[in-house]
């Protein structure tokens, strides 16, 4: 194809984009003189979340070492810092019932590296970009007589190519194929992510896909037989997507992202996953659970103990992470030790010690939940919010659970109810007007904790559902 001829490919969509921008900039300016209320913006602070799809890959959102990363992930975070409210993240590798549930209002935006093409922005809107990248063919490294490596673009003409479905790859490989004798035959692929093709790369299913490069680079580190110096598209921009009309959200992700892109934050959120050495070490390491599906060394232990009180072995883990880090030798400066940091005297209770094995402490832990749980059982008329309460006990003991709820039951709230009833007296049983009420039966304690724990836990749990498949039954 002619360099005039993909210029002029080109020329239409950075216009469209140019117009789009400006349009909404009108229209916003408009609105805000009519004073008409801010209607989506001020929908994602009156729910208290901000519900986006991300995607699940060696960049975005992933889990290492048990805990939770990836570039999308820390932006969000720092995105739903901004708006005051919890980010609800779901992972969606389809594209095309990704952007159907942002349509249809399923969800407020699209936190993944999206490229700002003239048909997309027809049907939604677009943030600034968030980065960069150039498109590039993934195939495997040439040897000295291989046939069919792609070195231009000319090249591709005649190839099979894989891609995701309703990917920015798929129109820009369709754009490309229009002005060729014989058409890229261009194989688009259902629910399947970005990754998983470049790994059937790799070990030979198939002979070539489209990525961008900063995700390819990254991927490079995982597969060394892969190559992608070929482009297919100048340098384009990465942005999110919101729906359609959604200017004021959009505006003010897009003055957010204006200022944050300036500050040391962001600095770093990119160069952790784009040019850090370290991540080399971490695609290649067994916890990198997008490869290895593995949260620790005790997954399997985990599966099988996590039966004795019917918990999902992710929540489990989730609790050892937050508790050990998954190291059983941890021992805390007040004394709990162990995969599950058993106090002494529960310890004692159980025939364990500092000394026994990371089975024989979690067997204990686990045999301690579910005696907690006997409690709370008999407690609890409602016991929607069980879960919450069982993991504060845990933490910080029946005793002062039950304190909080007296407090709560006191005060004509729902001693049944966690969030805004039991959580809020818990937190604040540290100060003396609360641990002083005639009511409390175990005196003064560091509410702070425990209701920090419950928090950590349930969103840490939320992310291990995303990523790591439940397979305890396999």
């Amino acid at each position: 194809m002619s360099g005039i001829k993909y210029l002029k490919l080109i020329i239409p969509v950075i216009f469209m984009v140019l117009l789009q921008t400006c349009n909404q900039n009108r229209e916003l300016v408009r609105l805000e003189v009519q004073d008409k209320p801010i209607v989506e913006l001020k929908h994602v602070k009156l729910r208290g979340k901000l519900r986006v799809i991300t995607d699940y890959n060696s960049t975005n959102y992933f889990v290492y070492k048990g805990h939770t990363m990836g570039f999308q992930y820390e932006m969000l975070k720092a995105l739903a810092k901004h708006l005051g409210v919890k980010l609800e993240l779901s992972v969606n590798n389809d594209l095309v019932s990704s952007f159907a549930s942002l349509k249809r209002g399923d969800v407020d935006l699209l936190g993944m590296n999206l490229a700002v093409t003239a048909d997309r922005m027809e049907n939604f809107n677009f943030t600034i970009p968030h980065s960069q990248s150039a498109q590039v063919v993934i195939q495997r490294r040439p040897k000295k007589d291989s046939v069919g490596f792609i070195r231009n673009q000319f090249d591709l003409e005649g190839k099979r190519i894989y891609v995701p479905a309703g990917s920015s790859f798929q129109e820009q490989l369709s754009d490309l194929s229009s002005d060729m004798e014989h058409p890229i035959d261009i194989i688009a692929v259902d629910t399947v992510e970005m990754e998983e093709l470049i790994s059937k790369v790799a070990n030979g299913e198939i002979d070539y896909t489209i990525a961008d490069e900063n995700v390819a680079t990254v991927n490079s580190n995982y597969y060394p037989n892969i190559e992608f110096a070929t482009t297919v598209s100048v340098p384009q921009n990465l942005a999110w997507a919101l729906r359609k009309g959604a200017n004021h959200l959009t505006q003010d992700i897009n003055m957010w992202l204006i200022e944050f892109q300036k500050t040391r934050e962001y600095r770093r959120i990119y160069q952790r996953y784009f040019e850090s050495s370290r991540m080399e070490a971490m695609i290649q390491s067994e916890y990198f659970t997008v490869k290895s599906g593995k949260i620790s060394d005790y997954d399997d232990l985990l599966k099988e103990k996590a039966k004795i009180i019917g918990w999902d072995w992710r929540l489990l883990s989730a609790l050892i992470s937050q508790e050990s880090n998954f190291n059983p030798k941890a021992q805390s400066w007040v004394g709990a030790f162990g995969l599950m940091q058993l106090m002494p005297e529960t310890a004692y209770r159980y025939d364990v010690d500092s000394l026994s094995s990371p089975e024989d402490n979690v067997d204990a832990g686990v045999r301690h939940l579910k005696y907690l749980k006997g409690k709370l059982d008999k407690t609890l008329v409602d016991k929607t919010d069980e879960l919450m309460f069982l993991l504060a006990s845990y933490n910080v003991g029946f005793g002062h659970v039950l304190d909080a709820r007296r407090l709560a039951e006191k005060n004509g709230k729902n001693p049944d109810q966690w969030k805004g009833s039991v959580d809020y007296y818990l937190l604040n049983k540290s100060k003396p007007e609360f641990f002083n009420d005639p009511v409390v039966k175990y005196g003064y304690c560091r509410g702070a904790e425990p209701y920090q724990y419950v928090i950590k836990i349930l969103d840490r749990y939320s992310h291990y559902q995303n990523i790591i498949l439940d397979q305890s039954s396999s």
